[in-house]
């Protein structure tokens, strides 16, 4: 839930200044004089103990944990006085506000919300109590392992930031999407850690295309979402296939309708990143299909000319289903076929 917090202590402000100008050598100019404000203070948000703050808003703007020298005391029953509160009023007249989950921004920079205190909201993470039987406990304790999708994404799974550069001196951030200022993959497991402790195993979808829904045609490849620019630090290589000899994943009004396949270098840093955090990996081959409407491919399923739009997995079969009059089912001429489809990969 986002929820208001409310300051329970607070230092007073404190004021520095810069002064500029005033100097002999390029002529006389006025002196100016800039000041600024920093402050420290405890925001309570609620009673009990969470085990998580996600996103934080100053002021109805969401802005980076990682820019507001923050601590946070979850509520438990154990947290100890926060040392900057005890160093401002002495060992003996700081309570440890157990029971109460709160935060403490040190040394807290103020010109950046001109010059005073925001209203600061904080999305917490307040799951079902220890211990809580499982028929009334919520999913935050209950759920044991998840699917890590989309599975596609160039870089969606690298715990390093990639930037591209389609112009001399662009750079844009390709898998940095929030202001946490992490990866896309390192600001959802952490979350996920946090939100969900019980929460050990997880399957890595990793998705490539396929071509047709006729198994013996179909050509299951990996695919970029452009292959102009690649990125320095990372470059893309999927089972030795770079950018410039891959296939496009299919457009629509000049946009990727997919991400493309995540690098090979990527998928390893997850594995990597969820290994360190003690969650298991299944890794998860995943198929997307790529038909767009207009595609004129015979349709094993009706025997018509047109396979359906960005059509379902599930669908591949022979080249005419089961059920179509002069189907292969059965015969050696499917298993020849799905001997070829399995070969493409």
């Amino acid at each position: 839930m986002r929820v208001a917090g409310q300051v329970i202590w607070a230092t007073k402000f404190k004021e520095s200044s810069k002064t500029t100008g005033g100097g002999k050598g390029a002529g006389p100019s006025a002196a100016t004089t800039e000041y600024s404000y920093s402050v420290s203070l405890a925001i309570a948000m609620c009673e009990g103990e969470i085990t998580h703050v996600g996103r934080i808003w100053a002021d109805g703007v969401e802005i980076a944990p990682a820019d507001l020298n923050m601590r946070l005391y979850r509520g438990t029953q154990t947290q100890s006085p926060d040392p900057k509160i005890v160093a401002v009023e002495g060992t003996d007249y700081v309570p440890a506000y157990r029971g109460t989950a709160y935060v403490v921004f040190e040394d807290l920079p103020l010109d950046q919300f001109g010059n005073r205190v925001p209203q600061f909201t904080f999305e917490v993470m307040h799951p079902s109590e220890t211990g809580t039987s499982a028929d009334t406990a919520d999913i935050a304790r209950l759920v044991k392992g998840v699917a890590l999708i989309p599975g596609t994404g160039e870089y969606s799974l690298a715990t390093t930031p990639v930037y591209l550069s389609a112009e001399y001196g662009e750079q844009v951030a390709i898998n940095v999407n929030s202001p946490s200022g992490g990866t896309d993959l390192t600001t959802s497991l952490d979350s996920l850690e946090s939100e969900m402790r019980n929460c050990k195993s997880t399957v890595l979808v990793v998705s490539w295309f396929g071509s047709d829904l006729r198994c013996g045609d179909c050509v299951i490849e990996p695919k970029v979402e452009q292959n102009e620019v690649d990125a320095e630090v990372m470059p893309w290589r999927v089972c030795g296939q770079t950018r410039s000899g891959a296939g496009i994943v299919p457009q629509l009004d000049e946009r990727p309708v997919y991400g493309g396949t995540p690098t090979d270098s990527s998928v390893i840093e997850a594995i990597k990143d969820l290994r360190r955090r003690g969650i298991e990996q299944v890794f998860y081959p995943f198929i997307l299909m790529e038909q767009m409407n207009g595609n004129g491919l015979p349709d094993p399923w009706t025997g018509e000319v047109g396979q359906p739009d960005l059509s379902w997995r599930g669908r591949i079969t022979t080249s005419l289903s089961p059920e179509q009059v002069g189907s292969v089912d059965g015969t050696a001429a499917a298993n020849a076929q799905v001997a070829e489809f399995m070969g493409t990969a």
